[in-house]
């Protein structure tokens, strides 16, 4: 009744050869010793990677600690330097307000002295 060649039966045989070659292709896949030892070189690579990205990424985080201790010692160097600066500015002020108050006081004297002699 139908034109196919190969019937259901055939075609059901096919497929269950087809999984059983696939499934013992599997298995010598998996007993096979290199392949346990190319699992256990691939975890060890892994494992160093880990390592040096750890490694990394700790070496990372001190640079940052050691850019931050650095940022933080350039702030209080300049509030420092600032804090000079301003206590100079107000030294040399009052170093310059007393010149100018003895300038002051001896104008003073000396138009005391003039009125005095007349």
């Amino acid at each position: 009744m139908s034109f196919k060649q190969p019937d259901l039966l055939e075609r059901q045989q096919a497929a269950a050869k087809a999984k059983k070659a696939a499934l013992e292709k599997f298995r010598a896949k998996a007993a096979d010793p290199a392949l346990a030892d190319r699992l256990t070189a691939r975890t060890a690579s892994a494992a160093d990677r880990k390592a040096i990205k750890n490694a990394r990424e700790a070496e990372k985080a001190e640079k940052k600690a050691r850019d931050a201790e650095r940022a933080e010692q350039a702030k209080r160097d300049v509030a420092l330097q600032a804090e000079r600066a301003k206590a100079e500015s107000a030294e040399r002020e009052l170093a310059l307000e007393a010149e100018r108050k003895a300038a002051r006081d001896a104008r003073y004297a000396a138009r005391k002295k003039r009125s005095k002699r007349r």
